[in-house]
């Protein structure tokens, strides 16, 4: 999209900080309130047949990329790393002991950090920790992230070999100026190669993590990667809007503030690349993502959790590891951030439950409308009845109705059962689930990522 084809005033007007709504309520408003008691009377709880998807963390890095704002630390070190495992296989027993025994795992989840960090036979350890205690199937959705640098053939045999079948490979950007902008020098060979040895396993689901809005980066040099990763063909893709926030992760003040991207900028890279994604034959879903017609995430019922667009539907989310979170029937929770007081925790009574939110009534039906309003771009009355009854719907539609009537930019456009985003209010969705959210507090801005 070119620069001149852009309503400036408009993004402008919109370039707001706000959540990206991973969860209602963010999880900025967790309170220490929430503890190790709740989570184990939740988890009592559950229904007998419950599914569950499982999110591990792994949070080490062999060296710190400069954008990064993830729970993370980087380690030349292996035994910290082998300490960790400890601990989470300990955690793991403890949460395995309190689920119920008939419970079914849907999906499963090796983020970090670097989940490919750990050594061969700690992977195939950690893999077997997990099968001991919860039902893994051949079924069971098993996804872990991959940084191409720390990847090897024996890593890889050790990942199919434990189910492993689906890998997500950071990339951000194959720009050699973008990288040392970030402190990640990554080659597009290397890249390729880590792709190679999971594909010459036979794993065939793959999706790839780029950023837009990188210092250095332009709507020229993101074009140019989107061409090399078109080129590897993933299922996947994934493109986040670079959230640079220096006082809540220290290791951004390295970035050099001058050379960041402004919202105009961004907002074009943003459309640029899904233009050209559209044309190589991928679907945009939601907000950020983009697969195959024929990848699942294309097919089946598409929702938003903590590792962000799936077709994740279980029940219950269970975060393992430092500052991992997990969501309930009853609200969420989640661990103590620093390895440190998570394994101390751990070691105390079995769990690091640090804080989290009990989820009210009114808590659950706004949720329900943000969910649905960044996965659908839509609002309907018919699906909050079926789901939390008239009286919940018809107390919403007051909101809706003042929403479509005051609506100075063209975002929304009124249907028969609520309200759908238009083409030009898409890019805007998280400024329209703003409207819903009860807890947003403007002053906190520092804490979220600019919204285009």
């Amino acid at each position: 999209m070119s620069l001149n084809d852009i309503d400036r005033a408009l993004v402008m007007r919109r370039a707001a900080a706000l959540p990206r709504y991973t969860s209602y309520p963010t999880a900025n408003h967790f309170q220490s309130s929430v503890g190790p008691v709740d989570y184990r009377n939740w988890l009592a709880g559950l229904a007998d047949d419950a599914a569950l998807s499982l999110y591990l963390h792994i949070p080490f890095c062999n060296e710190m990329c400069w954008y990064c704002a993830c729970s993370t630390k980087a380690t030349r070190r292996y035994d910290p790393v082998a300490r960790y495992l400890d601990t989470l296989e300990a955690e793991i027993a403890t949460v395995a002991g309190l689920v119920p025994r008939r419970h079914r795992l849907t999906h499963l989840h090796w983020g970090g950090g670097s989940p490919d960090i750990l050594a061969v036979a700690d992977i195939v350890r950690l893999g077997a920790a997990l099968k001991a205690n919860f039902h893994v199937e051949a079924a069971t959705e098993f996804a872990v992230e991959i940084d191409p640098r720390l990847m090897t053939a024996d890593k890889a045999d050790a990942f199919v070999g434990i189910g492993v079948n689906r890998i997500s490979i950071g990339v951000q950007d194959f720009d050699p100026a973008v990288q040392a902008a970030i402190g990640r020098m990554q080659s597009y060979d290397v890249s390729k190669a880590s792709l190679d040895l999971f594909r010459d396993r036979g794993i065939s689901s793959v999706n790839m993590d780029l950023v837009y809005g990188l210092p250095r980066q332009t709507e020229h040099s993101l074009a140019q990667t989107i061409s090399q990763v078109i080129e590897l063909s993933p299922d996947r893709i994934a493109i986040f809007g670079y959230a640079h926030l220096p006082q809540r992760a220290h290791n951004q003040k390295l970035i050099d503030e001058a050379t960041l991207p402004g919202p105009i900028e961004r907002f074009a890279m943003a459309r640029r690349l899904t233009s050209q994604l559209a044309k190589a034959g991928y679907v945009q879903l939601g907000l950020d993502h983009f697969a195959r017609r024929d990848d699942s995430l294309a097919r089946l019922p598409l929702n938003r959790n903590f590792q962000g667009y799936t077709t994740d539907g279980a029940d219950t989310l269970i975060g393992l590891g430092a500052s991992a979170i997990g969501k309930l029937p009853q609200g969420y929770v989640q661990n103590a951030v620093t390895v440190a007081d998570y394994t101390s925790r751990v070691a105390h009574n079995g769990l690091a439950t640090a804080r989290g939110w009990t989820l009210a009534p009114d808590d659950r039906l706004r949720a329900f409308v943000i969910e649905r309003l960044m996965c659908d771009f839509a609002f309907s009355f018919a699906a909050i009845a079926a789901n939390f009854g008239e009286a919940d719907a018809h107390g919403l539609l007051r909101e809706v109705d003042a929403m479509v009537a005051d609506d100075p930019d063209g975002f929304l456009t009124a249907s028969d059962d609520g309200f759908e985003l238009t083409p030009r209010g898409r890019p805007f969705v998280r400024s329209i689930c703003a409207r819903f959210d009860a807890y947003l507090n403007p002053a906190a801005g520092a804490r979220h990522s600019m919204s285009v």
